[in-house]
């Protein structure tokens, strides 16, 4: 449940302010009790906030949600659902009369529920046995359009002659003849695909209007409500183009559809104008380069004259919002470890309305965040600091304002470690580096620490001036950490972010090695007791870092990529890293796969190595951790393989799942920490 104080308990912490008690360090334990805002709904008429609070049950170990309703002047804060189960994606009508929002609440199923703001009565419009998503009212709110999965069964070859009555055989084998047949977090496929349906908001049964043998997108509304746009890749080479989407129009009247773009590469997104007659949209033209920015451009509602509107600004937009008057959208992008909301108008002038958005993960310090902005150009959206998780901010009228401080009960008796930004040139080219320096709870300057360099994944992501608990956890136990965002990062522009297209990994060493070299400098680091880390992308460096140097005393490498000409066969997405990450399909050049894997260098290591992966992870397989845990143990280097069961590539599904793999990095790194 939500952490509910009572009289009592804050009479209790604020005497321990008022005191001078002294507070104690952040423990594993705490991340059950850290909340955060996601997905701030403002209101058409920008008076109220509707917004997803996160909390944690220690009991179930369960992510659950509510939904909480606020003034935008951030008065009478209070919940519009309750109880330990999920309650998200709030959405209002046009009107501000309504709303709907996904939920679990009847009977763990989850369902898309209409809620009534005036009296706050609410009830259940689906129970499919799939849920929908991506939800979007008619300009009439009387009907809704959304996504949802219709099951398709696959037809198999193999045919198995009758069982004799009362005997019990094995489940029959399961025949799989598609490219992509299992995906992350998701599991094996079932026959079938995301279509588009729609629904009275009187109720009744959601009518399915699309057929085909693909994915489709979110839809929204014509302004006459006669058609949908949605985008998809409907192309017919899908499996072998995965990025080729397009910007579609379906007709209600015969549900026919025809594409409105037609190029190679994604056009997503679409969003309509105030007068319906214009789609905004993202997109770029595919050069199969690792990094590509995404653009922002306008056509007319029929698919006719398209026009950049973006220019040459070199930052990946996301999140378009058109302005109340039609004259520009708002969008979200990073920049330099920073995400923000700017604004462009329709001439193609740039502006910067808002920052320190963020705080979506405790994990790892990720840039993630969410915004809405009302039809009089009101903003709600999540505001992020290394100081705490997602609070809810607002902005009107050039004043920020933060609305909620969700864990300020937590912090008011836990220490929170410092963070700095740094900044320092590569040794291989000079070119600036950005990271982040984590400094222990109650830091003395006089003394030296243990450091930890902690790598992120992607490797086209970046991290930035955002909390993280896993950092936090890791410098209350008296480490000094080091976060960075080498070559290949997003939120430096295109060119840096493909420093790395094909050469990865490679001279993102040398950013890293640099960093840690620039942290040595200001004389506070105990250079025996260096440890390295990190997940995905960040488990490829660690990987790569020990066969090039035995300066850290050990390793934690976390669901990496050890052999890529395994990994693209083997990975949930077959279709787009080989066509992506490599020149060429590995058994045509097998060197630039060995060349760039980890498994080829580790005859050099002498690091003691942890391998740390989810099991059921189909990003980055089990299997790559395995590899590299028999040749370490073959070359007799000190290691140990940790697998978290049940957990994917995000391994947090579950609660403990994080808490056991902080767990696991400190336990690893206090065994080999030197005296």
């Amino acid at each position: 449940m939500h952490k509910v104080l009572s009289f009592f308990i804050i009479a209790f912490v604020l005497s321990s302010v008022v005191s001078g008690q002294n507070k104690s360090n952040l423990e594993l334990t705490d991340i059950f009790n850290l909340e955060f805002v996601s997905d701030p709904q403002v209101s058409p008429d920008g008076t109220k906030i509707i917004y997803v609070r996160n909390f944690k049950d220690i009991m179930t170990d369960k992510n659950l949600s509510n939904l909480w309703i606020v003034n935008f002047d951030g008065t009478q804060n209070r919940p519009l659902t309750t109880g330990n189960h999920n309650d998200v994606a709030p959405r209002w009508s046009h009107d501000g009369t309504r709303i709907v929002f996904k939920s679990n609440m009847q009977d763990n199923k989850n369902k898309l529920f209409m809620m009534w703001m005036d009296t706050k009565e609410f009830v259940a419009l689906t129970n499919s046995k799939s849920s929908p998503t991506a939800v979007s009212w008619s300009h009439d709110d009387t009907h809704l359009a959304f996504t949802m999965f219709a099951p398709k069964k696959s037809e198999s070859i193999v045919k198995l002659p009758p069982k004799p009555e009362g005997a019990k055989w094995n489940k029959p084998p399961i025949y799989i003849d598609e490219l992509n047949y299992r995906r992350d977090g998701q599991g094996y496929y079932k026959g079938g695909n995301r279509q588009l349906f729609i629904l009275s908001t009187d109720g009744g049964t959601p009518r399915q209007i699309t057929f085909s043998e693909h994915n489709h997108g979110t839809p929204i509304w014509s302004k006459d409500n006669s058609s949908l746009y949605f985008s998809a890749n409907l192309h017919e080479n899908h499996e072998f183009e995965p990025r080729n989407s397009e910007i579609y129009e379906l007709k209600l009247a015969d549900n026919s559809v025809r594409a409105l773009t037609n190029r190679l590469g994604p056009d997503n997104g679409p969003v309509l104008s105030p007068d319906g007659k214009h789609i905004a949209y993202t997109g770029l033209d595919d050069k199969y380069q690792g990094y590509q920015i995404s653009k922002l451009y306008i056509m007319n509602a029929d698919g006719t004259n398209s026009r950049l509107l973006s220019g040459d600004f070199d930052r990946t937009i996301q999140n378009i919002r058109w302005s109340g008057d039609g004259k520009g959208l708002y969008f979200q992008y990073n920049d330099k470890g920073d995400t923000k909301i700017g604004f462009i108008s329709t001439s193609g002038k740039m502006t910067k309305m808002v920052d320190k958005l963020g705080g979506l993960s405790l994990g790892r310090p990720y840039n993630a965040a969410s915004f809405t902005v009302s039809n009089n150009n009101k903003f709600a959206y999540t505001l992020g600091s290394t100081g705490h998780p997602a609070d809810l901010g607002t902005f009107y009228k050039n004043s920020a304002r933060r609305i909620t401080a969700l864990n300020d009960d937590i912090f008011s008796y836990r220490n929170l470690a410092k963070v700095e930004e740094l900044w320092w040139e590569s040794s291989f080219d000079q070119r600036k580096i950005q990271g982040w320096l984590v400094k222990p709870p109650n830091y003395d300057p006089s003394k030296k620490y243990p450091l930890i360099l902690e790598i992120h994944g992607g490797p086209f992501a970046s991290y930035g001036s955002v909390f993280s608990a896993e950092i936090q956890l890791y410098a209350a136990q008296g480490y000094l950490v080091l976060y960075t965002n080498p070559r290949g990062s997003s939120g430096y522009g295109e060119e840096f972010g493909n420093l790395i297209h094909h050469d990865y990994p490679n001279h993102d060493y040398d950013d890293l090695m640099s960093g840690v070299d620039a942290v040595i400098k200001k004389g506070i680091v105990d250079e025996k007791n260096m440890f390295v880390t990190g997940g995905s992308g960040g488990g490829v460096l660690s990987a790569w870092i020990v066969g090039k140097t035995d300066r850290f005393a050990a390793a934690v490498v976390a669901k990496p990529v050890i052999n890529w000409y395994s990994f693209v066969l083997y990975a949930d997405g077959p279709g787009f890293f080989y066509k992506y990450w490599f020149p060429n399909k590995p058994w045509e050049d097998p060197s630039s796969y060995l060349k760039r894997s980890p498994l080829s260098y580790v005859g050099n290591i002498s690091t003691p190595t942890m391998l740390l992966t989810g099991e059921q992870d189909y990003r980055t397989p089990i299997a790559e951790s395995e590899q590299f845990y028999a040749a370490l143990k073959l070359e007799k280097v000190e290691t140990a393989m940790v697998r978290i069961p049940g957990a994917s590539h995000g391994i947090a599904n579950k609660p403990s799942n994080l808490v056991a793999k902080i767990a696991s990095v400190l336990a690893w790194f206090e065994k080999y920490k030197n005296e």
